[in-house]
């Protein structure tokens, strides 16, 4: 007598089940009907991830036929507006515009943040990489990588490299280069590429990595030199500028990524339209182009690509963190 009711809560709890899972497709099915889509993108207005996010959010807008909104959430290296885009809603409707930074770097430089890059987030897409560039000032002796590697072991910590920031890819790369090398330099962290640019041109410090395409306009009027770029592959806005590979440092692989992430748990479907979609907008001949001339380097990704390239990234870092004994100061 008493299998009866056991049955019927077993037949209820299914039907509640298959009654969830018809409303979460029903749910992705009619997104993006709902509501503006918002993008966060987690730096001030004016720099790469901002033109880059404010380019992606138009043509999605348009291929969606629904508005995308950009939203500057800046502050602590991308952390604030990561962990806003964590604490969203999955359904699609808030998306995040992820870096290097915020996704591979601070996850093991800054442990305290309060969102776990590996599970509070879906990764839709690899938007591209961007190389960065070991610069030395014209006026300075150095030729080659080769001339400032020798210049760290003969006179250690008197040779000073200058970045962006702590914790940014710039920084990083100098952080590599030591590794690798064994050349003992000194970090100078500045607020930003461009004050770090001018006291390289200024002979303050002899010594910078930079994005490519910061790089760029000041290699062309002869004010820095660039000896060789972070990549594995040469890039296409230095073409002739040898990797550090090319220059005798075996092993060094270092760019700074951009990519499009939805909080966890947003519907497989959300996910896969996304990708798609954003694929579908970066192959348009006039994206690519734009695209390039930001210096990003983009190879087609599906999600399950980009999460085993993200997770191949964390580990990387986490070492090489790790074994810098790196903090923020």
């Amino acid at each position: 007598m008493k299998a009866f009711p056991l049955l019927h809560r077993t037949l209820f709890a299914a039907l509640a089940l298959s009654t969830l899972a018809a409303t979460g497709a029903h749910a992705a099915d009619d997104w993006p009907k709902a509501k503006p889509i918002t993008l966060v993108v987690p730096f001030a207005a004016g720099g790469t991830s901002d033109i880059l996010g404010r380019m992606i959010a138009q043509e999605l807008g348009a291929g969606l036929s629904q508005t995308v909104l950009v939203e500057n959430k800046g502050g602590a290296g991308g952390v604030l507006g990561a962990d806003a885009v964590a604490r969203a809603k999955p359904d699609g409707y808030t998306l995040l515009l992820g870096t290097i930074a915020t996704h591979a770097i601070n996850p093991s430089l800054l442990p305290g943040i309060n969102y776990n890059a590996a599970k509070d987030f879906a990764p839709v897409i690899l938007l591209g990489s961007i190389s960065n560039v070991l610069l030395v000032g014209a006026n300075q002796p150095y030729k080659t990588v080769q001339d400032v590697v020798a210049a760290g072991k003969a006179n250690p910590d008197t040779i000073a490299f200058g970045s962006a920031g702590q914790g940014t890819s710039q920084h990083l790369s100098g952080e590599v280069f030591k590794q690798l090398t064994g050349a003992h330099l000194t970090h100078v962290p500045y607020r930003g590429s461009a004050p770090a640019i001018q006291d390289l041109i200024g002979g303050q410090i002899p010594s910078s990595f930079e994005t490519a395409l910061v790089a760029l306009p000041y290699v062309q009027s002869g004010k820095v030199r660039a000896l060789a770029v972070t990549s594995a592959k040469r890039t296409d806005v230095m073409p002739d500028v040898p990797t550090m590979q090319e220059a005798g440092v075996a092993g060094f692989d270092v760019s700074s990524w951009q990519a499009i992430y939805a909080p966890a748990n947003t519907p497989p479907a959300v996910v896969d339209r996304l990708n798609k979609a954003i694929a579908a907008i970066i192959a348009k001949p006039d994206v690519n182009a734009k695209m390039k001339g930001l210096g990003l380097a983009y190879t087609p990704n599906t999600p399950a690509e980009f999460t085993a390239f993200q997770t191949g990234e964390q580990a990387k870092w986490a070492k090489i963190i790790a074994d810098g004994k790196l903090r923020v100061q």
